[in-house]
């Protein structure tokens, strides 16, 4: 079976989500002006229906974002000159003063109840403190503590980017989303397109709670989760499924959702009743959040539902010793192709049976 990505679209997804909403960039003067990927992003966020502000007290920003001239953000009627400008074109600049910028820009989005804001910043405003580069999403409970003077970092340590800068604009992050903006995206100019419009994302993203539950799918669901599984069979990592066994990966689908919304990470539960086992498959953490226990979340929820149905054991195959190492780590044992229910095997690709590693959880 041939698998594309021709119905798979990242972009579309966020497209989407972004459609009818309006998107704040913000642009301070200490980030040097660029042309691309600003303009371009505009133009397709205006074009999918989307409304784009763009913040700065930069005038050549404007001029590069392709937005026309600005509205004076000091004028105490700029909202409604703002509105008419983006009814019109799709897109607006809103020129700011360049002190203050961050607490202007938090005084703008709330008075204008904006669905995000998309900050550009060369440099990450929070790292890890162990080497492993940026953090990719962040909640209010570990953002908090990077405010205080003398901090420790989401791991224990120092927080490696506290300085003034960077502790001024954590602290707008902090006020946005406590009044109201749903998230907010720092990135760097170069990108835009990959933080706004993959899964991957090149920035970091705030947000209020970091996982809100694993749940089952619902209908509403299956689109993204369907394009998750046929990217994670395009890339190798999931094992190519024809119609009817997809539809049982989606009938039997969990996920882990951020604030309820944001689908992080999906998985299946496959029922094996006479057995008395269940098979965890088709499990893909969006790459954004495979560092942030997305997929050991949906391993933990199947154990406990497992558990919670009385099953003997839990099992998964892979044929990836990647996946492997990740499974033994979640408590997982390798076992024989024999100690997994013979069903597993009814119609099995035999090319694949022979690479492939079973890994069993026993619940007794």
């Amino acid at each position: 079976m041939t698998t594309t990505l021709k119905t798979f679209s990242e972009r579309e997804f966020y497209l989407g989500e972004f459609r009818g909403r309006t998107i704040a960039i913000a642009w301070p003067e200490t980030e040097a002006p660029v042309q691309q990927p600003l303009a371009g992003v505009v133009e397709v966020l205006s074009a999918n229906g989307s409304r784009v502000v763009v913040l700065s007290p930069v005038e050549q920003v404007f001029s590069l974002a392709g937005v026309g001239a600005p509205v004076d953000g000091a004028t105490p009627s700029y909202a409604p000159e703002l509105w008419r400008d983006l009814r019109d074109r799709g897109a607006a600049g809103l020129r700011l003063g360049a002190e203050g910028f961050a607490a202007s820009c938090v005084e703008v989005a709330r008075a204008l109840r904006l669905a995000k804001v998309v900050w550009i910043r060369s440099a990450p405003p929070v790292e890890r403190n162990a080497g492993e580069g940026r953090m990719s999403v962040v909640d209010l409970a570990h953002l908090e503590p990077l405010l205080d003077s003398g901090a420790t970092g989401v791991d224990g340590g120092p927080v490696p980017r506290a300085d003034g800068d960077a502790r001024e604009l954590l602290g707008a992050i902090r006020d946005l989303i406590e009044g109201g903006v749903p998230s907010v995206n720092v990135c760097a100019p170069a990108d835009l397109v990959r933080e706004l419009f993959t899964y991957s994302g090149a920035g970091t993203f705030f947000t209020r709670d970091r996982y809100a539950e694993v749940r089952p799918l619902g209908i509403d669901d299956y689109d993204l989760a369907n394009d998750l599984i046929e990217r994670g069979e395009a890339d190798g990592f999931l094992a190519p499924r024809d119609a009817p066994a997809k539809d049982a990966v989606l009938a039997h689908g969990v996920g882990v959702f951020i604030e309820g919304r944001y689908l992080a990470g999906i998985g299946a539960i496959l029922p094996y009743p006479s057995d008395e086992a269940a098979e965890l498959a088709s499990l893909f953490a969006l790459t954004r959040y495979v560092g942030e226990g997305a997929g050991g979340q949906i391993v933990r929820y199947a154990i406990e539902r497992a558990r919670d149905e009385g099953l003997a054991y839990l099992f998964s195959c892979t044929t990836s010793e990647k996946v492997e190492g990740f499974f033994e780590r979640h408590g997982f044992l390798r076992v024989e192709p024999q100690s997994v229910p013979r069903a597993k095997w009814d119609d099995y690709d035999p090319a694949r049976r022979s690479r492939v590693r079973c890994l069993r959880f026993d619940l007794r």
